[in-house]
C-alpha cells in the first residue's frame, strides 16, 4: 500500500515527548522548529502485511561467522532475486523458530526518488535492490529510485522477536513517497533491457537439420555467452563450445560438417561423430569461411598495415581518415587434407568475396576503388574469377554497389537505383530528382553484363539477399517501418511476402535443399526476442526459442498506430506509445522521435532507444517516419536527397502539431523532442525552426555540414549522397542555411548535447560547435560526453548512465522534477 506520512514507526514515535515539560520546552520547540522544516523526513513505517517472508532454516555454522560470509548470503538470497509473485508470508502475521529469513517487498515510485530504509529487529542486514547488493553498515540503507517498480530483498539475521521486524522508509524531501503494493505487472526496468537474453547469430546447415545459435545475456553486471548445435529434428543440443568467441561458420553443402575460426585456427566439426579436425595453424586475421569443394576451403585474409611513423601520418587519399583503410585483406584457399594455403588475388586496396558457385569453380569478387570523381566518392569494380581456368570476367565499375551472389548460373545484384546509369530508377521520378542510393534494388545481369531491374515498382528497400535451395531468392527488407522477408519468384517475377512471426527481422539463416527452412530471429513493438523455424512449402512457423520468459512478470505497454498525410499528400507513418496505467482523462507529457537519416525508426522491442521504457517512465511517446526514409517508394526516399532536413522538418512539426490536436490527454506545454545522428542534426535544426517543443536532447548530432562533411570518417561519403553534386563551393546555402549552429541565436528551449568523446563517424566537435554558441549566447545548454565511446554508447554501465541521463533531462524540463538530474550531476561546489 501507499506508505502514508501519517504512520510514525515506532522508533519514530518514541522520540516525541509524552507530556509537557518546563525543562524540556526549549529543546520541544527546536523539535516542533525542525520538525515543521523537514516534513519531509518523517520516518514511515512499510506496512508490514507487504513484506513477503521466507525463513530459512537455522545454520549450524552462522553465516556471520563463516569465512565465506558474502557468498553464502549471496546464495541465500539468490532464488528471491528474481522471484516476483507476491508469495511468501505475510511479515505481520510471521511466527517463527528460525532466526533469519528473506523478506522481499516493492517498492514502487512514479518519479526519481531518494532516501533511506531501515530495517529493525535484526542482528545483521543483507539489502539488495533489483538483484544488487546495496552498500551499507548496519541496519540503514540509502536508496535512489528511478521512475518505476522496484525488488528490494532483504536477509535478515539474528531475529529473536519477529514481531519487533520492521522496515522504516525515510524520504529525503516531502516528494520522495514510495508505495509497497504488490502490482499485478511490473513496469519495464533499463537494468532488464539490457540484460535479458537476446539470439545474436544464428547457421542453419544445408538440409536444415542442425542450428547453431550464440545466446548472450547479462549476469550481475557481467555479460555471459552460450554457443551451441542444436538438432531441429529432435529438439536437442548435440554440441556446446567452451569458447564462445568462435566464429566465422560454414557448414559444408552437402554433408554435416561445420568449419569455423577458434582461436585464430580453423576448425572442422563432423557432427556425426562430433570429432574435431584442426585445418590449419593460427591464421590471424583470417575470416568468412566458404567451402569450395570437399576438401578445399576459401577465405579472407586481413594484413594489418605497417605505421611509417611514429610521429607522422600522412595523408593520401580522404579514406586515410580510417584507421584501417591501408589495411589489406586478399583471398586464400586451404586444402583441409594437407593444410596448404594459396593465394588467389592479389593488388589493389584488398578483395572481397561476394560468393561461390555451386560448382566450386567460380567465384565473385570485389574490390574498393578510390575514385572522387563523382559521387558517391569512391567506385566498386566486380568480376568473376574461374578458378580452374583463371579466366576472369569483368562486371563493371560501379558507384552504387552491395552485393551479387549466384542463384544457379545467374547472378543477381543489390545495389542503389543508379545502378548501370539509372537501370533501377522508378517510373515515377522526375527527371529532377535525383535517387537515394541508400533505397536498395534487385538486378539480374546476363551473360553479355546487360542488366535487367527487377524491383523499381517495388516499395520496400532490398538489404540482404540469399539464394534458396529451390531456385528462389529469399530479401531481407526495410517495408516501411518493418524489416521483413520476402520471396523472389525467379522463374514468375514475383515477389511474395514471407511469414516471419515478427516485425523486425534481425537475423535470418536458410537451409539449401530444395524445399527451404528459414529460421528467422526477431522482434516486435510490444514483443520481445525470439527465433521461429519456418517451412517455406508448408508455411508452418514453428517456435524455438523466446526471451518472453524474462518479461513475464511485466506489463508491456500498449503500442496504437498512428498516421497523418503531409502538405505534400504523403501518408507519414508513425505509432505511439502509451504510459504505464494509462489514463486518458490524465494529463502527460511526451517525447517525439524521429531519425530522418533515410532509414526508418524500426518497430523493434528495444535497442538504443528503448520506447517501452519511456513510456513507462510516465512519457506518452510519438515515432514517426519523415519524409527521405526508405520502404517506402523510390520517391518517398529520393525527397532525402540535397534537402539537409527540409522535408523532413516540415514532417515533424506538422506531424506534432497534428499529433497534439488528436490527443487531448498530451500536455502540449510539456513536449520534448530528440534523435541521434542525423536524427541528432534534425532535432538541433527543429530548435531553431520552432518554439513548439520545450525541451531538446541532440546524440552525435550535425551542427555543421561542412565540418562533418569534412571531418566525418564517412562524412564525404554519406554526404555524397544526402548532399550529391553539392559542396561548399557551388551549393553554400545549403550547407550554411541548413546548418543548425548558423542560426542557434534562434534557440528558444533548453537543449541537452550527448556525445561520445571518441566518435569517428560524427566527431564530437559537432556537439561542442553547438554548445560554444549556445553558452556565449547564454542559452540554456547541457553537454554530456562519454569517454572512449564511440558513435553509439557501448557497454552496460555507460548504456545504462546513457539512458538515465537523457530521460533525467526531460524530467527536470517537462516535469518540474530536477532530482534526478541533480542526482547524477551535482553542481561544483
Amino acid at each position: 500500500m501507499p506508505i502514508a506520512k501519517t504512520e510514525l514507526s515506532a522508533k519514530a514515535r518514541s522520540l516525541l515527548p509524552s507530556a509537557f515539560n518546563p525543562f524540556i520546552y526549549k529543546k520541544l520547540l527546536l523539535t516542533v522548529a525542525g520538525a515543521l522544516a523537514l516534513q519531509s523526513q518523517a520516518v514511515i513505517a512499510v506496512d508490514r502485511e507487504d513484506v513477503r517472508a521466507h525463513v530459512l532454516p537455522n545454520a549450524i555454522v552462522a553465516v556471520a561467522d563463516s569465512a565465506q560470509t558474502d557468498s553464502i548470503r549471496d546464495s541465500l538470497v539468490k532464488p528471491w532475486l528474481n522471484e516476483y509473485s507476491e508469495s511468501g508470508s505475510p511479515l505481520s502475521g510471521l511466527q517463527a523458530e528460525s532466526t533469519q529469513s528473506v523478506l522481499r517487498v516493492p517498492m514502487r515510485v512514479d518519479r526519481f526518488t531518494q532516501g533511506k530504509i531501515n530495517i529493525e529487529g535484526a542482528e545483521n542486514v543483507t539489502l539488495y535492490l533489483n538483484g544488487v547488493r546495496v552498500s551499507g553498515t548496519g541496519s540503514e540503507f540509502t536508496l535512489n529510485l528511478e521512475t518505476g517498480d522496484h525488488h528490494l530483498v532483504a536477509l535478515v539475521e539474528g531475529i529473536e522477536d519477529w514481531s519487533a521486524v520492521n522496515l522504516d522508509w525515510q524520504g529525503t524531501a516531502e516528494h520522495d513517497q514510495v508505495n509497497s503494493d504488490w502490482p499485478s505487472d511490473w513496469r519495464l526496468s533499463a537494468a532488464q533491457l539490457y540484460d535479458a537474453p537476446t539470439v545474436n547469430g544464428v547457421d542453419l546447415s544445408a538440409d536444415g537439420r542442425y542450428l547453431v545459435m550464440r545466446k548472450s545475456w547479462q549476469q550481475n553486471g557481467e555479460a555471459q555467452s552460450e554457443l551451441l548445435l542444436r538438432d531441429l529434428e529432435e529438439n536437442r543440443v548435440v554440441y556446446r563450445w567452451n569458447n564462445t568467441s568462435v566464429a566465422s561458420f560454414a557448414w559444408h553443402p552437402q554433408e554435416h560438417k561445420l568449419a569455423y575460426i577458434s582461436d585464430q585456427k580453423v576448425q572442422v566439426l563432423d557432427v556425426n561423430d562430433l570429432s574435431v579436425k584442426e585445418a590449419s595453424s593460427a591464421l590471424t586475421g583470417a575470416n568468412g569461411l566458404r567451402w569450395l569443394t570437399d576438401n578445399t576451403l576459401i577465405f579472407s585474409w586481413n594484413k594489418t598495415a605497417e605505421s611509417e611513423s611514429s610521429v607522422t601520418k600522412r595523408y593520401q587519399a580522404l579514406e586515410d581518415r580510417w584507421s584501417y583503410f591501408r589495411n589489406v585483406s586478399q583471398l586464400y584457399t586451404l586444402a583441409l587434407d594437407t593444410g596448404v594455403i594459396a593465394q588467389i588475388t592479389e593488388g589493389g586496396s584488398g578483395h572481397s568475396l561476394l560468393d561461390v558457385h555451386s560448382s566450386g569453380e567460380r567465384i565473385l569478387v570485389s574490390t574498393r576503388k578510390v575514385d572522387y570523381a563523382a559521387p558517391p566518392h569512391f567506385a566498386v569494380e566486380a568480376f568473376e574469377l574461374n578458378l580452374v581456368t583463371n579466366e576472369r570476367r569483368d562486371l563493371g565499375t560501379h558507384r552504387t554497389f552491395n552485393q551479387a551472389l549466384y542463384q544457379g548460373d545467374t547472378i543477381y545484384v543489390t545495389a542503389g537505383p543508379e545502378f548501370m546509369e539509372g537501370a533501377g530508377r522508378a517510373a515515377n521520378l522526375s527527371d529532377d530528382m535525383l535517387s537515394n542510393n541508400y533505397d536498395g534494388q534487385l538486378y539480374q545481369l546476363a551473360a553479355d553484363n546487360s542488366v535487367r531491374a527487377l524491383s523499381r515498382e517495388f516499395n520496400p528497400a532490398i538489404g540482404g539477399v540469399m539464394a534458396l535451395g529451390n531456385g528462389d531468392l529469399l530479401l531481407r527488407v526495410t517495408d516501411r517501418d518493418a524489416t521483413q522477408l520476402y520471396r523472389y519468384d525467379t522463374r514468375n517475377n514475383r515477389y511474395i511476402k514471407v511469414s516471419a512471426g515478427v516485425e523486425v527481422v534481425d537475423q535470418v539463416t536458410a537451409s539449401q535443399h530444395s524445399f527451404p527452412r528459414i529460421v528467422i530471429g526477431g522482434t516486435s513493438a510490444t514483443e520481445p526476442q525470439k527465433l521461429v523455424s519456418l517451412d517455406l512449402q508448408e508455411g508452418r512457423l514453428r517456435e524455438l526459442w523466446n526471451s518472453a520468459e524474462a518479461y513475464a512478470h511485466n506489463d508491456l505497454n500498449a503500442v496504437k498506430e498512428w498516421n497523418f498525410t503531409n502538405k505534400h499528400g504523403d501518408e507519414i507513418a508513425g505509432r505511439v506509445y502509451y504510459p504505464h496505467n494509462f489514463d486518458e482523462n490524465k494529463n502527460y507529457p511526451a517525447l517525439v522521435y524521429y531519425y530522418g537519416g533515410t532509414t526508418p525508426v524500426q518497430r523493434g522491442f528495444t535497442g538504443r532507444y528503448p520506447f517501452n521504457l519511456w513510456a513507462n517512465k510516465g512519457y506518452v511517446v510519438y515515432v514517426l517516419q519523415p519524409t527521405g526514409a526508405t520502404g517506402f517508394g523510390q520517391e518517398f526516399s529520393a525527397r532525402h536527397v540535397n534537402a539537409w532536413g527540409e522535408y523532413t522538418a516540415e514532417d515533424i512539426i506538422q506531424g506534432t502539431e497534428e499529433f497534439l490536436a488528436a490527443h487531448s490527454f498530451v500536455d502540449a506545454d510539456r513536449v520534448g523532442h530528440m534523435g541521434a545522428s542525423y536524427g541528432g542534426f534534425m532535432t538541433m535544426l527543429l530548435a531553431t525552426m520552432t518554439d513548439l517543443y520545450s525541451a531538446s536532447m541532440s546524440h552525435a548530432g550535425i551542427s555543421n555540414i561542412t565540418s562533418y562533411w569534412g571531418q566525418g570518417w564517412w562524412g564525404f561519403l554519406y554526404s555524397g549522397e544526402a548532399s550529391k553534386g553539392s559542396f561548399p563551393w557551388n551549393n553554400a546555402e545549403l550547407y550554411t542555411q541548413q546548418s543548425p549552429v548558423f542560426h542557434a541565436d534562434k534557440v528558444t528551449a533548453p537543449m541537452l548535447l550527448i556525445h561520445g568523446d571518441a566518435d569517428t563517424n560524427v566527431p564530437p566537435g559537432e556537439s561542442h560547435n553547438m554548445y560554444t554558441a549556445l553558452k556565449l549566447l547564454d542559452k540554456e545548454v547541457e553537454l554530456v560526453e562519454y569517454k572512449g565511446q564511440d558513435h553509439h554508447i557501448m557497454g552496460r554501465e555507460a548504456r545504462l548512465n546513457w539512458w538515465a541521463t537523457y530521460m533525467a533531462w526531460f524530467d527536470k524540463q517537462l516535469k518540474g522534477e530536477p532530482e534526478w538530474w541533480n542526482h547524477l550531476y551535482p553542481e561544483a561546489e
